[in-house]
């Protein structure tokens, strides 16, 4: 069981420090100032998940919680670069943060379907983690 939360935690720390790189990329190609305020707030919410996630950690390792390597930010900053080539609008944006974002909530809820047994505190986390993805995702609609 231990391992499964020690699963559970990497998983949506590796989801919001990608989500942190992707919007780190994607900021550098913004002209919108209210998108670049939305996405500053969405930073925001991924490195507080970030933060209860290494709060949590402790508890079950003493080791540190993982992180998207090296060759997976440099994939996601290429895949950016590639997309936006020719297309660099807000709606282009969104879009590729939205495909992301998609891929998070996915995860999060095969986590959620799967592990019914994990620590209920590690729980509350995934499901932050999950909703705030959700909600994002309507956030990022706006600007399509």
């Amino acid at each position: 069981m231990e391992n499964q939360n020690l699963n559970i935690l990497d998983e949506v720390n590796k989801g919001a420090t990608m989500g942190m790189d992707a919007i780190s990329f994607v900021s550098e190609k913004v002209k919108d100032d209210d998108f670049r305020k939305v996405l500053d707030v969405e930073y925001n919410k991924y490195k507080e998940i970030s933060n209860k996630v290494n709060n949590l950690y402790s508890d079950y390792s003493s080791a540190e919680p993982h992180e998207t390597n090296a060759m997976n930010k440099m994939m996601t900053w290429y895949g950016i670069q590639m997309r936006t080539m020719a297309d660099d609008t807000t709606s282009k944006l969104s879009e590729l943060l939205m495909q992301g974002t998609n891929m998070g909530i996915i995860e999060g809820r095969r986590l959620i379907n799967q592990n019914p047994d994990a620590e209920k505190s590690v729980m509350n986390i995934l499901n932050d983690f999950v909703v705030m993805q959700e909600d994002s995702v309507e956030t990022l609609k706006k600007y399509l």
